[in-house]
């Protein structure tokens, strides 16, 4: 459901621009608000499922999570759409940490552990593999409120399994929910996306500007100094003392840096500067998600080998690998999908090689009653990053295509303006007749289909540089612990596995 949910709604976005008359930012913040909603909860949750059980909380998530769905599907309005998808998106975020929680808890040593979150990443890269091409299918077939109708009856089966299979488990010593810090937090994060996705528009340096980042930067401060003073704090930094978790906790950045925020903005390129339709799109992104669906096998087969310091750092780089092809891909003379998929499918290998291993390290490196808050802040670090980076990739591109525009057209138009005619390229409503300044262009389709690819391939070429550094502190963190364990457990004649704790 969590993968599906991901993959299938990038594939509408270009839809739900003409259906809802939604703005290129409104497409931001579809998106957004889910991200966000899923941060504001995952901590909140690892601490009510380690008190309360992780199943009960799994299955009210569940539960939620539908519901929650079938209300987006309902909805014809691009605003109400954004505030039921951070609804959908809180539900969400507590299914998914459960799930890694009660995954963590029945399954504890070597091999057995490995074997399951295998099947996790497999389960998760069938919905996220075969998502845009569902999503674009459904689109084609009946309509787009049916990409999250569709969740309330997989919610149904869900329950049925997760009541079923799943064994009760907490942690007797989680008794207080730290409303300080998910209330900071959440604050925090929200202003950061704010300021990037609307900074354009009320003036990054003016007073709008300045307060929103004023706001999310004293906010932070409030958040460190409240989990610090807490007896029982949810985000427990003495974790960070362990460099295996650590290590792990910049792949989970790393992979929201790249791989997770350009899904967002990949099929407005296939749509917007190759002309594909929904389902042509759809097929196209196969290239980037398929992969997700069989390497993680592979994943852990090299995390049992080599340990997380080595299998991480060594994902991360495939991902910006499989970037800098796509950035290449794209800057040929005559762009397809054919140019892109050499680097699409080597992006999707480097996140299954880098995601289950990444949850597996991080709920593997702290005890077992403490896998809700584990997972919760391994979960934070990722939708933390996808929120902050999805604005950031979308500031880029328009960034870019306001840039090419300025060079083609110089003096032609005022900041404002060209703003306003790059977000409208952005999101593929830029007609010729709606600007007259664009027949001053030589060959004025041309040169926008230029600039829109130019933008494309600045998030391309940010996404590759900024996994690349992710992927090096990681190792530079956590490599050498994990050469050493391993030497140590050579020279006792021990299996290497992945460990509990590490200092």
């Amino acid at each position: 459901m969590f993968g599906l949910e991901i993959s299938s709604v990038p594939t509408i976005l270009p839809t739900l621009e003409t259906v809802l008359h939604a703005s290129f930012q409104q497409l931001q913040w579809i998106m957004n608000a889910y991200t966000i909603a899923v941060t504001t909860v995952l901590m909140a949750t690892g601490t009510l499922a380690d008190r309360y059980g992780r199943k009960l909380v799994f299955v009210v998530s569940i539960a939620v999570f539908g519901l929650a769905s079938l209300i987006c599907g309902l909805v014809e309005d691009a605003l109400l759409l954004i505030v039921s998808r951070f609804f959908q998106g809180m539900s969400g975020g507590a299914m998914l940490i459960c799930q890694v929680a009660v995954l963590s808890h029945q399954f504890r040593e070597g091999p057995e552990r490995a074997r399951a979150f295998a099947a996790w990443g497999i389960i998760f890269g069938i919905g996220l593999g075969f998502g845009p091409i569902i999503g674009a299918t459904i689109v084609a077939v009946s309509g787009w409120q049916w990409v999250f109708l569709i969740h309330a009856f997989i919610a149904i089966v869900t329950i049925a399994l997760a009541v079923t299979g799943v064994r009760e488990s907490r942690d007797p010593e989680a008794k207080h929910l730290d409303i300080a810090g998910i209330a900071t937090l959440s604050t925090s994060v929200f202003c950061v996306a704010f300021y990037i996705t609307e900074g354009p528009d009320f003036g990054f340096t003016g007073p709008t500007g300045l307060t929103v980042a004023a706001t999310a930067v004293l906010s932070f401060i409030a958040f460190v100094l409240a989990e610090l003073h807490s007896a029982r704090p949810m985000f427990d930094f003495s974790v960070f003392r362990i460099r295996a978790f650590s290590g792990a906790l910049l792949g989970s950045a790393g992979m929201n840096f790249s791989f997770w925020p350009f899904m967002i903005y990949l099929p407005i390129f296939y749509r917007s500067a190759l002309g594909y339709d929904n389902v042509a799109a759809g097929l196209a992104l196969l290239t980037y998600t398929l992969p997700t669906l069989v390497i993680p096998p592979l994943g852990e087969r090299i995390l049992l080998r080599f340990g997380g310091g080595i299998a991480i750092p060594v994902g991360l780089f495939v991902i910006g690998l499989g970037f800098m092809l796509m950035w290449a891909g794209s800057g040929v003379e005559h762009v397809t999908w054919l140019t892109l998929a050499p680097g699409c499918l080597l992006a999707g290998a480097g996140l299954a090689l880098t995601n289950t291993p990444v949850t597996n390290v991080t709920t593997g490196a702290v005890s077992s009653t403490r896998a809700g808050m584990a997972s919760g802040i391994d979960m934070s670090a990722r939708m933390i990053a996808l929120a902050i980076n999805i604005a950031l990739m979308g500031f880029i591109l328009i960034a870019g295509i306001s840039s090419r525009l300025s060079s083609a057209l110089p003096g032609a138009l005022d900041a404002s303006h060209l703003q306003h005619l790059a977000e409208r390229i952005a999101g593929g409503t830029a007609g010729m007749s709606d600007f007259p300044e664009l027949s001053l262009l030589p060959a004025a389709e041309t040169a926008v289909q230029n600039a829109l690819i130019h933008g494309f391939r600045l998030m391309m070429l940010y996404g590759g540089l900024s996994v690349w550094i992710m992927a090096l502190v990681s190792f530079a963190i956590s490599g050498e612990s994990y050469a050493a364990r391993k030497r140590s457990a050579q020279n006792s004649d021990e299996p290497s596995c992945v460990p509990r704790s590490s200092p």
